[in-house]
């Protein structure tokens, strides 16, 4: 089956913020975005990326919301974390020591991305035990579920957004990102757009998802 390939929409681009580096993993709770920027997770206004609150955590990679709690990789570790206080009610280890990129919550679990080792991992977000592996012929960086499908940013020379098969990792929908354009969080707003953080430009873009096929 060859993929259907199309240049990404992109609807806005916000940022560089004020005193942050970059923007990694990125997650949305129905009202704000979330995006890690090493020490804080910063939550933005979705229509104009206006800072509206954060939290001072480790935030250096894939960030999730289970629709209650978020969820944060931070050096080797998985923080669950409640959104008001920033409290740190547990942890789980991640799969690897530093492959770890993006992060997701869906069907119960965690889904993290492994960007070297081109892979998605299925966990079990009590444990950190390795549920499903499902192989991806590129860098993998931010992971989003959205109407049952599974999608994934890449960040290589040419960059995409990937909706792909949970099981067998088969391409099935690309979206090409421009020049130039990484990349690494990525979350669905359950409609038609994803949100995707930059990298080290310290950017955050909104890009369009396609209608459903």
């Amino acid at each position: 089956m060859n993929p259907t390939s199309s240049p990404a929409e992109i609807l806005a681009e916000f940022g560089p913020f004020p005193g942050s580096t970059q923007v990694a993993g990125v997650t949305y709770d129905g009202d704000v975005v979330w995006w890690a920027s090493e020490k804080k997770l910063n939550a933005s206004n979705p229509d104009t990326g206006e800072i509206v609150r954060f939290l001072e955590v480790p935030a250096y990679a894939g960030t999730a919301y289970d629709g209650k709690h978020l969820y944060q990789i931070a050096e080797g570790r998985i923080h669950k974390i409640d959104p008001e206080t920033g409290d740190v009610l547990s942890s789980i280890p991640t799969p690897s020591a530093d492959d770890n990129s993006g992060l997701a919550w869906a069907e119960g679990s965690l889904w993290i991305g492994q960007a070297d080792g081109h892979q998605i991992l299925q966990l079990d977000p009590e444990t950190g035990d390795i549920l499903r592996t499902i192989p991806s012929n590129r860098v993998v960086t931010g992971v989003t579920w959205v109407d049952g499908d599974l999608w994934h940013g890449t960040w290589e020379d040419e960059s995409e957004i990937r909706r792909i098969d949970p099981h067998s990792g088969e391409v099935l929908e690309s979206l090409l990102m421009p020049p130039g354009t990484h990349v690494s969080g990525l979350e669905s707003d359950g409609q038609d757009r994803f949100f995707c953080g930059g990298g080290r430009t310290g950017k955050l873009r909104v890009v369009r998802r396609p209608n459903k096929r």
